[in-house]
């Protein structure tokens, strides 16, 4: 049976984001990277990677909703 990848949100992640984050389209796919404090509150910067527009859009969302910096 075959594995099927969980999708990674920023909340994993993170736990306040920056007011900034930039996005790079490639040929299959993108990538965010957004910085922010993670539950130690230690600064880190994150990048995910996603397939789809749809799946950036559903970070750029979570993004928007959490705490920031």
């Amino acid at each position: 049976m075959a594995k099927v990848a969980q999708k990674s949100k920023l909340s994993d992640k993170l736990v306040q984001v920056n007011e900034n984050f930039s996005v790079y389209m490639y040929d299959n796919g993108y990538v965010i990277e957004i910085s922010g404090r993670n539950s130690s509150e230690d600064w880190v910067t994150s990048k995910i990677i996603v397939n789809s527009l749809e799946e950036l859009l559903e970070l750029i969302t979570e993004a928007s909703k959490m705490p920031r910096s």
